[in-house]
């Protein structure tokens, strides 16, 4: 049941009438602390249409920012489960630099956490989120820019592969 819930899921995001929804929600629920990345579904979108490159940047961008302020609205709440935590490194680094440490939340497997953390401390909440939104921007231009360089018969001979693997 799981396993067909999932590929409904799947064909439903990868549908084209609804590429910009998608890259919002696997943005979105990629910036939590689910393992998920985003970048692929940003690059399927432009790929198949290149003038979508600067509305899935924004939207890409739009919809991990507000998972990360997510994430930092949740750490904000789970200060007081977890005070006695405070005293590593972790925080005494996070209230050194203060919101520009959320240029980092584009960091896969830290930059999500950093987003808690920085909630947890309470760290001020605009200048945090428009860090975020900088650094994810920053990431979302770079890693589809990149990949749009990538020749299409590497990226055929790349799927021609998994089929063969995934049988």
């Amino acid at each position: 049941m799981i396993e067909t819930a999932i590929v409904w899921l799947l064909k439903v995001l990868a549908a084209p009438a609804v590429g910009l929804t998608s890259v919002f929600l696997v943005s979105f629920v990629s910036a939590t602390l689910l393992p998920l990345g985003s970048e692929p579904a940003v690059f399927a979108v432009v790929k198949a249409n290149p003038a979508m490159f600067w509305p899935a940047i924004l939207v890409g961008t739009l919809g991990n920012t507000l998972g990360g302020a997510l994430d930092y609205v949740l750490g904000h709440r789970a200060k007081t489960t977890f005070a006695k935590e405070r005293k590593t490194r972790w925080f005494k680094w996070l209230e050194h630099y203060g919101p520009k440490t959320m240029l980092l939340s584009w960091l896969p497997g830290i930059g999500d956490p950093l987003c808690t953390l920085a909630g947890w401390l309470h760290l001020p909440f605009w200048p945090s989120i428009i860090y975020m939104a900088i650094g994810k921007f920053a990431r979302y231009v770079t890693m589809t820019a990149a990949l749009l360089y990538v020749p299409d018969g590497i990226w055929h001979r790349l799927g021609e592969l998994l089929i063969q693997i995934t049988g």
